[in-house]
């Protein structure tokens, strides 16, 4: 698992250790990883680091001390450092002293020309700031083209949220100290590969967790000598209509795919169901289908009254029952369907949907209103977006960032819908079941992406379909349980 740490957190966690170490210890510490940080990232990108060019954008916080003691470590090492400070008579002194002592330039005037460095640090706000970046910060980093290397996050980033709401860095490389912030994965396009450099902190239990490739594969049900189809778990899956028959073909295709001992289907889509999975059980209605372990409801069932039945239907059983979709806009009209449930229920809502259940959008802070929303209505909730947010009624949290936004294509979340209650049917938890499919989902559309052909994109990836999805789905899973050697 990686965790990640509330910026209050790791406050506590630095305080001990502020009051026990020698004054600047833990800064030093910090600008010694983010100096050797730097200096890979100088050599892997132009082969060299002595005579190479950095300069640091400083700010008047901890993180604009940290670059600059980066900066006297960098010039020791024959780099030439130029730092630019945003706020002189507030500049760490102790690192401007030792960055001065080193042979560092230091400029005072941020429209100055920063020439052609090979690297940029950002120090400009650490984690005790929030907000965009004022006017003439925003206007220096709008004029660099170098890559830049943020200062334990990028600036301008909210660091519990993730949130923008104005100018901010897009960094290359983030370095982040003694613990992953939740920004680090919530705005993980902001923040570009993550270094952790450990600086002694006892940290506690963590606020937000990410499920790493190794534990998914670990978690991913495998079936035993003794089990049969009905053991390795059977799906029913409620999903499509007359005029939405495709999202019937992709939950069941998915439930199928993603190794389903069984999927029963029962919904208006049957003939479009078995001519795609011959394999899978139909009938026309939840009430015919038979024994199952846990149901998926609401992809493609319209909102009118023959769909409100199944939903019923679904929820009124002692199962555990996924809600998508069209189902959870019958939901925000008559959320007691689902309040008094005892039975375990995930509703999987993207931002739109999310609005109608709780009265209001989950932005700016998407984990909080998560989390709000399963304590309320005594559910897990998988809010998707490029990082998904799960939240189950305890508080808990995983967060999934797919590293890409390959995913976000029409039938998509249908494909998941049935990744998820497959795994379900097997008796994993909401919320694991919810971090593993999703897992499983996002690398799916990596590999389609890079595999798939059609007019090539952004990176030279290709665009994809829900489809697609469905297609290296089966290669996803193999990934994931393939085991990782030990270093």
């Amino acid at each position: 698992m990686r965790n990640y740490y509330s910026t209050a957190q790791v406050r506590a966690a630095e305080a001990p250790l502020l009051a026990a170490l020698p004054d600047g210890t833990l800064m030093r510490r910090a600008a010694y990883g983010l100096a050797r940080v730097t200096a890979d990232e100088l050599r892997s990108r132009t082969g060299g680091v002595a005579g190479r060019r950095v300069s640091l954008l400083v700010g008047s916080g901890d993180n604009g001390g940290d670059a600059l003691w980066a900066g006297a470590l960098l010039r020791s090492r024959g780099v030439a450092v130029t730092a630019v400070l945003l706020n002189p008579e507030r500049a760490h002194a102790a690192g401007l002293a030792a960055l001065r002592r080193a042979g560092g330039r230091v400029r005072t005037d941020p429209t100055a020309d920063l020439g052609a460095p090979d690297l940029v640090l950002d120090g400009i706000v650490g984690i005790s700031g929030t907000g965009p970046l004022r006017p003439a910060a925003a206007a220096l980093v709008a004029r660099i083209d170098a890559p830049i290397v943020a200062v334990d996050l990028p600036s301008g980033v909210d660091p519990d949220t993730g949130a923008v709401d104005g100018p901010a860095v897009s960094a290359a490389v983030t370095v982040a100290f003694g613990a992953l912030k939740p920004v680090h994965v919530l705005a993980a396009d902001r923040c570009g590969r993550i270094e952790l450099v450990p600086i002694g902190l006892d940290l506690p239990a963590p606020d937000l967790t990410a499920w790493e490739p190794a534990d998914v594969g670990r978690a991913w049900p495998v079936p035993s000598a003794a089990d049969d189809k009905y053991s390795q778990g059977v799906v029913g899956v409620v999903a499509g209509s007359r005029r939405y028959p495709g999202a019937a073909v992709l939950a069941a295709g998915a439930a199928v795919t993603a190794t389903a001992g069984m999927v029963r289907y029962a919904g208006r889509g049957a003939a479009e169901v078995l001519a795609h999975w011959p394999e899978v059980v139909a009938s026309s209605s939840p009430g015919d289908a038979g024994r199952v372990q846990a149901w998926v409801v609401g992809p493609g069932i319209g909102t009118d009254d023959a769909a409100l039945d199944e939903l019923r239907t679904v929820l009124a059983s002692d199962l555990p029952v996924l809600v998508d979709a069209d189902g959870l806009t019958l939901l925000a009209r008559d959320p007691g369907l689902v309040c008094g449930r005892t039975a375990p229920t995930l509703l999987t809502p993207h931002a739109g949907e999310f609005e109608r259940l709780a009265g209001g959008p989950p932005v700016p802070d998407r984990v909080a209103a998560t989390r709000a929303l399963a304590a309320d209505w005594g559910v897990t909730v998988l809010l998707k977006g490029r990082a998904t947010v799960i939240a189950d009624p305890s508080g808990r949290v995983f967060v999934n960032d797919a590293g890409s936004s390959w995913a976000a294509t029409a039938g998509s979340g249908d494909v998941l819908s049935g990744i998820v209650g497959a795994l379900l049917a097997t008796g994993l938890e909401p919320a694991v079941a919810a971090a593993v499919g999703t897992r499983a989902h996002a690398l799916a559309a990596n590999l389609g992406a890079r595999e798939g052909s059609g007019e090539v994109g952004a990176a030279g990836l290709a665009p994809i379909s829900a489809s697609t999805l469905l297609i290296h789905l089966r290669a996803a899973i193999r990934v994931l349980r393939t085991p990782v050697p030990e270093s």
